[in-house]
C-alpha cells in the first residue's frame, strides 16, 4: 500500500490525535492479580471471524535512533457482533489497542480467564508468551484502533 506524502501525514496527525485523545482514557480491564499465569498456558487456535481491517497511517521507521527497517502502523478494525479477531502474538511486535465502540473479549495466555475490554478503554499489548485472540461476545459492532510496530513483510497483511 503507497500512501502520498501529504495524506500519509494527514493520516498521521489524525491517528496521533486519536492516540492523544485517549491519554485521558482508562486502561482498559487488566487479568486479575490471582489469574495472571507466571508460565503462557495454551490457548485455542481462533479463526478470523466477521473483522474489517482499513490502514489509518503508516509511517516508516527506518534510520530513526537506529531502528533497523520497520513500520510504525496504525489500523481500525470493526469485529462484527458475534466476530472473532484471530490468535495472534506479540513477543516481537508491540501494539496499543484503543476500544473505540463496544465491548470485546480477550482470551490471553497470560491469563486464567477472559479479560472484558469496553470502549474508552485501551491495552498495551507486548512481551514473552503475549499470545491471545479476541471475541465479540454481543450483538453490536466494535471498533477498535490498533497502532504496531511490524516488519515490511506485515504492513501488507491484514491479520497481523
Amino acid at each position: 500500500m503507497r500512501f502520498a506524502p501529504n495524506r500519509l501525514l494527514a493520516a498521521a496527525a489524525i491517528a496521533a490525535a486519536a492516540v492523544l485523545g485517549a491519554a485521558g482514557a482508562a486502561q482498559a480491564g487488566q487479568c486479575p492479580a490471582d489469574r495472571v499465569l507466571a508460565t503462557p498456558r495454551a490457548i485455542r487456535d481462533a479463526p478470523d471471524v466477521g473483522v474489517s481491517r482499513q490502514i489509518l497511517a503508516m509511517v516508516r521507521l527506518q534510520g530513526w535512533r537506529g531502528v533497523g527497517d520497520l513500520f510504525l502502523r496504525t489500523r481500525r478494525l470493526v469485529v462484527a457482533p458475534r466476530g472473532i479477531v484471530p490468535t495472534h502474538g506479540h513477543d516481537d511486535r508491540p501494539s496499543i489497542v484503543y476500544i473505540q465502540e463496544g465491548e470485546i473479549w480477550e482470551h490471553s495466555a497470560l491469563c486464567a480467564v477472559p479479560i472484558r475490554h469496553r470502549a474508552g478503554e485501551w491495552s498495551p499489548e507486548f512481551g514473552p508468551g503475549h499470545r491471545h485472540w479476541w471475541e465479540n461476545r454481543t450483538g453490536k459492532r466494535v471498533v477498535i484502533i490498533s497502532s504496531d510496530v511490524v516488519p515490511p513483510e506485515m504492513t501488507e497483511d491484514p491479520h497481523m
